[in-house]
């Protein structure tokens, strides 16, 4: 049984309370959607390349079904991250998402409303006493249309327990010779491949069969360089971009060390630098190692946020431009440590039609490194085009 104290006791007063957002100061544009499938390394062309854009169902570029997290301002956390919790620290636990067939184009404004959950309290191997702190977004756009709600779960504890407990075997990144790198990048292409193949097309539910397995998706190695694109994706990282709420991260809990001004409007007009939580703040843990074990992690990691995207993109992608993510749920297991390759998986376990006459396949996937350590793990429900007559 162990012996550390996590006082979560503050978190009941906000509960079921919309709490303040941040606000963005220009609208959407093709750069920002761009940039957001470059970090996550998704090279859907309908994501970047005008000309294939303009041939699709949409006629432009348009968002990834991932994108509308990037507007947030805590990765989707924020809700998740409430109430003061003494000497405590965040690692993102996971997601569910809920999408409606809208997608995000240049010239669009985004707004996003936060509800706190829910929250338990559960003994981890990380940390002992972990509370579990779940928080709604929901993300519309100008015309107040529902483009997706997503409810994220924060996983809250005491910093110095989890550093305590931080595994020194991991510490150093596995070394890649140039034939595994080579071997590496042609197993990339297999998935790419078959995002070109697919093209304009569409995948047809009809030809969809319980037992199938998706293409593997394979990426990296990870970076502290990956890691960093990763931030910059998210447009409040890029100075006065949004019009950010005040926070105060020394009352949430944060260590001294890891808190910082990350974001915080007034120091954004006096000295910028260190407003970037990767640099000092609650973020830096994933570029700096010395910060990472701290908290836990054995050296420098992605972020929470990213993985998610992942599971997105791994599965819109296979359902082409005609077919979409309804519905996904995603368990993160461990990080995307640096030098780490990520390799998805996913199978088809059954086939449906639901109240809206929408055809689903629905599939089972898994994230691992290519040690098989699991990464997340989730459901998701893929809406497909049945074949005419």
């Amino acid at each position: 049984m162990s012996s550390t104290i996590l006082d979560c006791s503050d978190i009941d007063q906000y509960l079921g309370k919309a709490i303040t957002s941040s606000r963005l100061r220009d609208p959407i544009a093709n750069n920002d959607i761009r940039r957001w499938a470059h970090a996550m390394h998704y090279p859907n062309l309908l994501h970047y390349d005008p000309t294939f854009a303009e041939e699709s169902r949409w006629g432009r570029i348009v968002g990834s079904q991932s994108f509308a997290c990037a507007i947030d301002d805590g990765m989707g956390t924020s809700p998740a991250c409430v109430g003061g919790i003494p000497n405590s620290h965040l690692l993102f636990g996971g997601e569910e998402w809920w999408f409606e067939d809208r997608r995000i184009a240049a010239g669009d404004w985004v707004h996003n409303e936060r509800i706190p959950f829910d929250y338990v309290v559960k003994e981890t191997r990380l940390a002992g006493p972990t509370c579990f702190q779940r928080g709604d977004n929901f993300y519309t756009n100008q015309h107040g249309q529902l483009l997706a709600k997503q409810r994220s779960t924060a996983i809250r504890y005491n910093a110095a327990a989890g550093g305590a407990n931080v595994n020194k075997d991991e510490f150093d990144e596995p070394e890649w010779t140039d034939q595994e790198i080579e071997a590496l990048e042609e197993r990339k292409l297999g998935w790419i491949r078959m995002l070109r193949a697919l093209g304009h097309k569409e995948r047809w539910w009809d030809d969809v069969k319980i037992g199938d397995q998706l293409p593997e998706r394979v990426f990296g190695p990870h970076s502290v360089a990956s890691f960093t694109t990763e931030w910059r994706a998210w447009i409040i990282n890029t100075w006065g971009a949004v019009q950010v709420r005040k926070i105060d991260m020394i009352a949430l809990g944060f260590t001294p060390e890891m808190a910082g001004c990350e974001n915080d409007p007034d120091m954004l007009l006096e000295n910028p630098e260190i407003t970037d939580g990767a640099y000092y703040g609650p973020s830096r843990g994933h570029l700096f190692p010395k910060y990472a074990r701290k908290i836990g992690m054995p050296r420098a990691y992605g972020y929470g946020g990213a993985m998610g995207a992942w599971v997105i993109d791994f599965m819109s992608g296979w359902a082409g431009e005609h077919g979409m993510v309804v519905h996904s749920v995603a368990n993160f297991r461990g990080p995307a440590l640096s030098g780490d390759v990520t390799i998805q998986t996913a199978k088809v376990v059954d086939k449906s039609v639901d109240e809206k006459g929408r055809h689903l396949v629905h599939v089972r996937h898994l994230m691992a490194n290519q040690k098989g350590t699991t990464m997340a793990t989730g459901t998701a429900e893929i809406a497909l085009p049945k074949r005419p007559g």
